[in-house]
């Protein structure tokens, strides 16, 4: 095993120098604030999905401190359609700790980063190789693909004794290598070498610099490693949304922060049609003077949720708005808080002609 660890980070740091990626926009900094935020970004979202994000929220929030001076629904507009959205409230209250508790400084030592708000070891980790070029291993999802395929590990990751051993291997990649490794290029190495070439589903062995000493590839078994996680079945929900319409506004309503979509904005939500007619009977319009729309599906990473839209233009009359809702103007779809789910609806609506 010290044979195939002694050349393993050199390898991949020379196969990333000449193939991996170069111009990612958070490569070519060492702030710690750019590099976290692109490293919570990356969070379960592919690249492609981040590169706007990245810059649509850097142009509004560039230093630590302009987003601690924020309010978290000033935030959560330049998150909406990323999913997750824990994540954007982590990074929220992270920024306000670096900002309360640091002076504005942003840490860069792996151990003070994983102790701050929404920052596990892996990114903690990676966040201080790229900034600092601390020797920090990093074990995210591709990384632990490349350690099990490539050391012939067995056992669901998820499991402890499963991520016990791969860290361990990690921190031995990086004590055995040489003392002037380059931590940056090794760090991203692992990262382009799990997404670009060690795929999950068809991988690339050709053009792996690691294919000497890889026991997936001697042994054939590379659909094998990583084990799979046994699979359950996705638990499904379902419920209603009302579209209530009253000129060229919406009511919309603030999710609380914890559960699906917290602290965004939605449409009004429903678990039954029993429920719906009941709000709909307290404002003096029968749920049957609503059109039904389309029941969709969106898919969260643990479970699935149909959604039955119900549409209705209201009289004149304004409904008063409780403390946690409020009228969303038709110009405003685009900017607001919004999950991808409740924008699809609503531009739907705005491409029939419809909202005027």
């Amino acid at each position: 095993m010290s044979v195939l660890l002694s050349t393993f980070a050199e390898r991949i740091v020379h196969w990333q120098l000449d193939h991996g990626r170069q111009h990612l926009p958070w490569q070519h900094t060492t702030d710690p604030y750019r590099i976290w935020l692109s490293e919570i970004m990356l969070q379960q979202t592919q690249v492609s999905t981040v590169l706007g994000y990245y810059e649509r929220f850097l142009n509004r929030f560039p230093t630590v401190q302009d987003l601690a001076a924020a309010e978290q629904d000033e935030v959560m507009p330049y998150w909406a359609g990323l999913g997750y959205y824990a994540r954007a409230r982590n990074l929220h209250k992270c920024a306000q700790v670096v900002q309360n508790q640091y002076q504005g400084r942003f840490p860069t030592q792996s151990q003070v980063l994983a102790t701050l708000p929404g920052i596990g070891p892996s990114t903690a980790a990676a966040i201080a190789a790229f900034s600092v070029g601390e020797r920090a291993p990093i074990m995210d999802g591709n990384v632990k693909r490349v350690f099990c395929r490539y050391f012939g590990i067995y056992g669901a990751t998820h499991l402890r004794a499963t991520e016990k051993q791969l860290w361990d291997l990690a921190h031995q990649a990086v004590a055995l290598a040489p003392a002037d490794l380059n931590m940056s290029a090794y760090t991203q190495g692992q990262m382009d070498l799990g997404a670009q070439v060690c795929s999950r589903g068809q991988p690339a062995c050709e053009r792996c610099p690691l294919q000497t000493g890889c026991f997936a590839l001697e042994h054939h078994v590379q659909t094998e490693l990583p084990t799979p996680k046994p699979r359950l079945k996705q638990a499904e929900r379902s419920c209603q949304m009302l579209i209530w319409q009253q000129g060229n506004r919406i009511l919309v309503e603030q999710r609380p922060d914890t559960g699906i979509w917290g602290g965004m904005l939605s449409l009004p939500q429903f678990d039954t049609p029993a429920q719906l007619e009941q709000f709909m009977l307290g404002q003096g319009t029968p749920v049957s003077s609503a059109q039904k729309m389309a029941e969709f599906t969106h898919v969260f990473s643990h479970f699935k949720l149909h959604i039955t839209p119900w549409w209705i233009q209201a009289p004149a009359a304004l409904y008063e708005p409780k403390p946690d809702e409020l009228w969303l103007d038709s110009q405003q779809i685009a900017t607001a808080a919004l999950p991808a789910p409740v924008t699809k609806i609503l531009e739907g609506i705005l491409a029939t002609g419809l909202w005027d």
